[in-house]
């Protein structure tokens, strides 16, 4: 028996040896050869202990054509959202760099210790 859906996937975020659970789980419910259009179309985000579902409504042209546009919205700003990132991490690698190759100077304290 075929698949009602065309896409249904889910990907775990973290490596397995985390032990956590954040993943993100796709679903397109089949069409039909387009003479479906009231399906399921659901994208689900969980970390731990949340979880947020949105969902893509393609019943109606104005609601395809929304749908369309949040998704491409959304993976701009994810897209965004990781080259920000990788400038952060970047950023915070050369300061830690910098400060082993540099060893600061240790004051002693003046006075009461034994």
């Amino acid at each position: 028996m075929k698949s009602p859906f065309s896409l249904r996937k889910r990907v775990f975020l973290n490596p397995v040896s985390t032990g956590t659970t954040s993943f993100i789980f796709a679903e397109v419910e089949s069409s039909r050869g387009g003479e479906y259009k009231w399906g399921h179309y659901m994208l689900t985000l969980a970390d731990c202990r949340r979880r947020i579902q949105l969902e893509f409504f393609i019943g109606t042209l104005r609601a395809r054509r929304d749908s369309l546009r949040k998704i491409d919205l959304l993976i701009k700003r994810l897209e965004e959202f990781r080259a920000a990132l990788q400038r952060e991490v970047h950023l915070i690698q050369q300061y830690e760099a910098k400060q082993k190759s540099s060893p600061t100077k240790l004051k002693k304290e003046e006075g009461g210790q034994k």
